[in-house]
């Protein structure tokens, strides 16, 4: 049985392990489009602070670990699948074939279509050598326009602040991270922000982009101000890699629509981490939820279905997201946004930093947005994830919101 595995990242090099240990005998190939090792893209922002080198944003740090496991590696770019001869074609004009396939090839980074965004001096912040480019123009001093405050731009902004540049950050919504934060809490972290010395303009973007006189780039705001910078970074939102599968009987929306199983609508492929596209915890509307934990819940389940020793389903994607925005760290989870019919709680608490959200369907706790709750935020998540039937508990919960700990405490007891 030959496994390939197109993507290694996170979830392919976790899929790739968990299918030697079930499957000791089958041939195992990992491709993935870089040169470098596999690594982690969530690592590139303490890269770029200098909190690690290089080496320290490798999946795995020991030489010869894919040796040893006997995971062949390939590099390459995957540029069409054929579903009934069962091999993909890569960049290079090789072809694979394979029994079993995992299209884990994660996501790329969305460039707008602004006029001058192919200039030099403008990069995404996704790759190694995204992270060089930017390492060689991002010096002390240097004017930095960043396009974007989502969680990629609120982690690429505690980076570019440590290295000491003049930091300008352009959000089209209303708040900071509006795609995970409610408009209050987006709100208390675009303030925190700006009182750590970044200029925030929100319900902005950018219209033109030229070179300059008197620095490299000329960036037209859609509010008409012109702004000199010496680097503008795109942090414009990820789209799944997708491409190579046009044509095919591979079903694909935003993402890889997979069930529970994470089998695409093709028996035998796979799919899993930033491209899929997977049943929800509560609707069971396919969502795609790019974040590394349930990159990694897939991939196990991916591989133990590979590997055909048994079935293995998940029990749905739950959106977590954890954020530190110079030091305002916000979590929010689950449905945050609440849903038609529930009911909810705000507490905002904003001169001591601290702010909680909890929406409610029924007696269980569909979602919550925090900031600076850090203690027991994971009772927030058991809470969800669970979904706990709160009885007495909601009352108190919506009287007290800070007092998910407990609750979470309580309900997995009898008779609370």
């Amino acid at each position: 049985m030959k496994h390939l595995i197109l993507g290694n990242g996170p979830a392919g090099v976790l899929a790739a392990e968990t299918l030697r240990h079930l499957a000791p005998d089958d041939e195992i190939l990992l491709g993935g489009s870089e040169a470098e090792p596999p690594y982690s893209r969530m690592a590139i922002p303490y890269l770029l602070e200098g909190s690690i080198d290089e080496s320290g944003t490798y999946l795995r740090k020991s030489a010869g670990h894919y040796d040893g496991l006997r995971i062949r590696q390939r590099q390459g770019r995957a540029v069409a699948l054929n579903t009934e001869q069962q091999t993909v074609l890569f960049a290079d004009g090789q072809f694979e074939a394979y029994d079993r396939l995992l299209i884990a090839t994660g996501s790329r980074p969305v460039r707008p279509p602004i006029p001058g965004i192919d200039l030099p001096q403008v990069q995404t912040c996704w790759t190694l050598d995204d992270a060089r480019a930017i390492a060689r123009l991002a010096r002390p001093g240097a004017r930095v326009l960043q396009l974007g405050a989502g969680f990629i731009g609120c982690i690429i902004m505690q980076a570019l602040t440590r290295r000491g540049v003049q930091l300008t950050v352009v959000e089209l919504g209303d708040r900071l991270v509006p795609r995970m934060m409610t408009p209050a809490a987006g709100g208390m972290i675009k303030r925190w922000v700006e009182k750590q010395g970044v200029r925030v303009l929100t319900r902005a973007g950018v219209d033109f982009i030229a070179q300059g006189e008197e620095a490299p780039l000329t960036v037209t705001l859609s509010t008409g101000e012109k702004l000199a910078c010496d680097l503008l970074i795109v942090a414009a939102g990820v789209a799944p890699n997708v491409a190579f599968l046009e044509g095919t009987r591979v079903h694909v929306a935003k993402g890889v629509l997979v069930d529970d199983s994470m089998q695409t609508s093709v028996a035998g492929i796979y799919a899993a981490g930033d491209v899929a596209e997977a049943p929800d915890l509560y609707a069971g509307r396919h969502l795609v939820a790019a974040i590394q934990p349930n990159a990694a819940d897939q991939a196990r389940i991916a591989a133990v279905n590979m590997a055909g020793q048994r079935k293995a389903r998940m029990k749905g994607v739950l959106a977590i997201n954890v954020l530190d925005s110079l030091g305002m760290i916000s979590s929010s989870f689950g449905e945050w946004q609440g849903v038609a019919g529930g009911d909810g709680v705000e507490q905002v608490d904003e001169r001591n930093g601290r702010y909680i959200s909890l929406q409610f369907d029924g007696e269980v706790l569909i979602g919550a947005t925090a900031i600076g709750l850090t203690e027991h935020v994971g009772a927030l998540r058991g809470l969800i994830q669970g979904r706990m039937k709160l009885g007495a508990w909601k009352r108190r919960l919506l009287e007290t919101p800070t007092r998910f700990a407990d609750a979470f405490i309580a309900c997995q007891r009898p008779n609370s």
